[in-house]
């Protein structure tokens, strides 16, 4: 929609709510601003009924009818009864649970709606408090440039085509998916559906889609099993090292302090004939502590687990592809 369009719209439902007579065609065409730009009157009555069409396709209740007995020209208003909302009455918790998602989404996508509901519940003399901190702060990104058409095919129940990085091996396919839903999983996003190339359920993660989303076949298309946990299936893929992991790690000689501080020594190994020492460390966060360990490079390596050692593995990846120098060996 235009912006002028949406301008005569705002405008018209201004006019029509502000009268309790009914306003003929002519008489909205002198009063609100936009119609009288038309040049003729054909021009001016096949605009209104698209702006008339709209605001009922909006949900607006426009009336019609005829203001006097004698009036033989018919006219449209909007009762206040009607289009105002009705009373909202949410507990403190559901209250509380809305300013929780309001500051959940940092996604100029999701950013409006988000906002726009928050107005809207104000309007209704709702209280829904920003300012106060809340027990559990949301740190939930969308930045990923594949969130919005991923959610947009979910929504529209489409299929979808986008290349996929595997961290080990480290090569990029093709995957066709049927989309059920998006996941947020220990700070991040998953896609979770029908994998048409392995004819198997799948989740992938969203960082790791390279390039543009594609939409494949007609809306509609996609039909969610109705018994499935999206959740429980991210949990159950493996793809993040379990909380309160045990890491064992080698460490070069005289390097990363700052690990060192909060390991344990179990050993010395050679590794490519630098020395070095071989440490545990127990891991509370091991999503977060897998970018850590990258930031110290070719001076540490994880031996185990597997899991947290693929995830430094991809985070090196990232760093030497973004360098234009990939090594397709992993370490």
């Amino acid at each position: 929609m235009s912006v002028i369009r949406a301008e005569r719209l705002v405008n018209l439902v201004l006019c029509l709510l502000s009268t309790r007579q009914y306003l003929s065609a002519e008489r909205i065409r002198d009063i609100v601003p936009g119609y009288s730009d038309a040049p003729s009157n054909e021009a001016f009555y096949r605009m209104f009924e698209r702006d008339k069409a709209e605001l009922r396709d909006l949900g607006v209740p426009l009336e019609t009818g005829r203001g006097v007995l004698v009036d033989q020209v018919e006219g449209y208003r909007i009762a206040r009864r009607d289009y105002e909302l009705g009373d909202v009455d949410l507990a403190p918790d559901e209250a509380a649970a809305v300013a929780l998602a309001v500051r959940l989404w940092d996604s100029p996508d999701l950013t409006s709606a988000a906002e726009g509901a928050l107005l809207k519940l104000r309007a209704a003399g709702v209280h829904v408090d920003r300012a106060t901190p809340a027990v559990i702060e949301p740190r939930v990104r969308t930045s990923e440039p594949a969130f919005a058409p991923l959610l947009a095919a979910v929504q529209t129940r489409r299929a979808v085509m986008f290349d996929y990085r595997r961290p080990v091996p480290a090569e990029v396919r093709t995957r066709t998916v049927e989309p059920w839903g998006i996941v947020s999983w220990r700070g991040r996003w998953y896609l979770v559906g029908h994998d048409r190339d392995r004819a198997a359920v799948r989740c992938f993660r969203l960082s790791r889609i390279v390039g543009p989303v594609r939409t494949v076949g007609v809306a509609g298309a996609v039909r969610r099993p109705t018994e499935v946990d999206l959740l429980k299936i991210v949990t159950g893929s493996g793809d993040e090292p379990a909380i309160g992991t045990t890491a064992r790690l080698w460490v070069a000689a005289g390097q990363a302090a700052g690990l060192r501080r909060g390991a344990k020594r179990v050993g010395a190994r050679r590794v490519d004939g630098v020395a070095g020492d071989l440490l545990e460390i127990e891991l509370h966060s091991p999503e977060s502590a897998a970018g850590w360990i990258a930031g110290f490079g070719e001076d540490v390596v994880v031996l185990e687990p597997d899991l947290l050692r693929k995830a430094v593995y991809e985070r090196l990846l990232g760093a030497a592809s973004a360098a234009g120098n990939i090594d397709r060996e992993e370490p």
